[in-house]
Parts: C-alpha cells; structure tokens; sequence
C-alpha cells in the first residue's frame, strides 16, 4: 500500500466544519498511528534532502507537528513561523490576506540567516497565502526558500499556483480534488 493510500485511510474528512460546506480535513488521527507518521517524516526528509534545506520552518500551529520531528529527524534547525505578537525580539513580519480582512506572520530575525537554504513546513495549503507570507519573511531576512512540503494539498483552492513564484520545490504528500 503507497504512503498516499495509507494516509487517504487515516485523516478523515468531518462534513460542514467549522462551518457549513466545508470538509474538514482532520488530521488528529495520524498522529495515534506512528507508523505512518513516521513514514510522513520519512518522505518530508527524502525531500528535504532533495533540496538541501539546512533549515526547517513550521507554519503556527499544525506545521510544527511536522517540521519539529522533521529537523529531528535531518539534524537541522527549526525555526517557528507564528502569529503577530507571539515571538519575543526583533521579528520580521508579513501581513497577508484572508477571505475576510488580513493576517500577520513573524518569525524572529535572529532566526534566518543570509544565504542559507529553508524549507517551509505545514500541515495544509490551502489558497497559500501563508506560506506566501512565510516565503516572504525568509527572502526579508536574506535567505532562500529551497521548498515547500505539506501533508495535504487542496488543489481546488489552487494555493500551489500563489507560491509557485516563491519556489518551484513543492511537496504534497496527499492531494484533494
């Protein structure tokens, strides 16, 4: 059975949450199964490897579920991507849009270093625009993006196409039509 079939059996789909019409994507079950999060882990360090990411950035919240055991697991840094006011220091910031009104993504400044190659971490894309967000704090800070890896893609909000001018090393483990 292929990683996308074992994760297809494992996340569920909640109907209309968090609210009518949407198919929530809940991933709380993979994390009951250690085999195939430990293979997820696995295939997110082929990757990383692939584009020489020497640093791991997570996405607030879910993206740390992935990209703490993911720096573990290469034996590299991981930096956190969070929300407005959540870091201590010097931050660098980027708002971005939402459907309805605007968000804010900081990650601290000491954290990027000029030069050096990051992978961005999360659980979801969705319409992108956090990642796009988070892509622009490390070009901010001076550092590449090598790539992107997330556990489920949503391919009718078409978030890939939102990032893609930020790099073209994207990883999607399970896509949803």
């Amino acid at each position: 059975m292929s990683l996308q079939q074992e994760l297809e059996e494992v996340i569920l789909t909640v109907p209309d949450f968090p609210k009518k019409g949407v198919s929530f994507k809940d991933i709380n079950p993979l994390f009951k199964n250690p085999v195939v999060m430990k293979k997820v882990i696995q295939e997110m360090a082929i990757y990383a490897k692939e584009v020489k990411a020497q640093h791991i950035v997570g996405i607030e919240s879910r993206g740390f579920f992935f990209g703490i055991p993911l720096a573990l697991e290469l034996n590299i840094p991981f930096v956190a991507a969070r929300k407005k006011g959540k870091l201590p220091g010097d931050v660098i910031s980027q708002e971005y849009l939402l459907e309805y009104g605007t968000d804010c993504i900081e990650i601290q400044k000491n954290s990027i270093l000029i030069n050096e190659k990051y992978l961005i971490v999360d659980d979801v894309i969705a319409t992108g625009g956090t990642a796009k967000a988070t892509a622009e704090i490390i070009k901010k800070g001076g550092a590449e993006v090598c790539g992107f890896s997330f556990l489920i893609e949503l391919l009718f909000l078409n978030g890939k196409n939102l990032i893609l001018p930020s790099s073209s090393n994207i990883q999607s483990l399970l896509k949803y039509s």
